[in-house]
């Protein structure tokens, strides 16, 4: 569980808290996930009735079965944490394809870098007769070889010199 945030005070008569964010707390936060709080040493699921963000840093919650200020007194001053989602093994981004062998026709090279643009992202790659910047575009790739640390181009006609 990741700590993402504290609840600090009371806001109003019918249990609503603030809440201090942590800079770790989820910008794409939906009150379908629960936040989670330690009560006398046991782990709390703590579901959202409604979650107002203040800003960047702080934020104003309704829990659900917190009604009261004397309910909501229960957890004040608790940090609220989150699951931590784990990795997909099999997702990748062009990032984690620098450094990898690239083959594009008979060439040999290298992706030395990632240019990341919403309009037009590039990889650099360097062959023989120097660096060139092609699309980093999926209908460009062939084949990913993970293992190897390989990566087949299949390029436009006249995209490379060749």
């Amino acid at each position: 569980m990741l700590a993402v945030g504290r609840i600090t005070k009371l806001f109003g008569a019918e249990g609503e808290v603030n809440v201090n964010l942590y800079a770790d707390f989820p910008d794409d936060f939906s009150v379908e996930q629960p936040l989670f709080t330690i009560v006398d040493s046991l782990v709390v699921p703590l579901f959202c009735d409604s979650f107002a963000r203040r800003g960047r840093g702080s934020a104003t919650v309704r829990f659900a079965d917190i009604d009261t200020v004397k309910r909501a007194e229960i957890i004040m001053g608790n940090e609220i944490f989150i699951e931590e989602q784990e990795a997909d093994d099999d997702e990748f981004t062009f990032e984690d394809l620098i450094g990898f062998t690239v083959k594009v026709g008979r060439r040999k090279g290298t992706i030395t870098d990632f240019y990341d643009n919403d309009i037009n992202p590039l990889f650099e790659i360097t062959l023989s007769d120097g660096e060139h910047l092609v699309p980093a575009a999926e209908e460009f790739i062939a084949g990913i070889d993970f293992e190897q640390r390989t990566i087949k181009l299949v390029l436009p006609d006249g995209l490379l010199l060749l």
